[in-house]
């Protein structure tokens, strides 16, 4: 964990970097999730003083869009698709599979750290459904053997 004063340095070099950008929220919160692996609650006053936001916007903004994170993810990042195309060839049903061996619901991480579970909408492998991507590598006709990959 970074000092708090560290933290906040490093959260300004973000907000002057992107200082005269338009529309600069996304990339703000990009590039903070990015330096940290999520965007800490104590970046969210920083961010909306510099853009002269509310802090409810800068958190609506952050709460909308799923792959904006509020906590560390764990070591492995685990995304199984929700589309449809992946539901109609047993994406539903492997993802009840997997989040009951890892004893997790969507947007959580196990207990010891190692697997964050995410859905998301469409990973384009809809001939190759169910979907996942295991730590940004696509995996095509997913089970639940997918999670021998998050145990390496």
């Amino acid at each position: 964990m970074l000092d708090s004063h560290v933290q906040s340095d490093r959260i300004t070099e973000i907000l002057e970097a992107h200082k005269g950008l338009e529309g600069p929220l996304l990339p703000i919160l990009h590039a903070i999730q990015e330096a940290f692996g999520y965007v800490p609650d104590t970046a969210i006053p920083q961010i909306a003083a510099a853009l002269m936001l509310s802090k409810a916007e800068v958190h609506g903004v952050i709460s909308f869009y799923h792959d904006f994170r509020s906590a560390p993810a764990g070591r492995h990042v685990l995304k199984l698709c929700r589309a449809e195309a992946c539901q109609t060839v047993g994406a539903d049903a492997v993802a009840d599979r997997i989040k009951a061996a890892l004893g997790i619901d969507w947007h959580e991480t196990t207990a010891d750290g190692r697997v964050t579970l995410e859905p998301v909408f469409c990973l384009g492998l809809c001939a190759c459904g169910p979907a996942a991507m295991v730590d940004g590598r696509l995996v095509g006709r997913c089970d639940e053997g997918v999670l021998a990959e998050v145990a390496k």
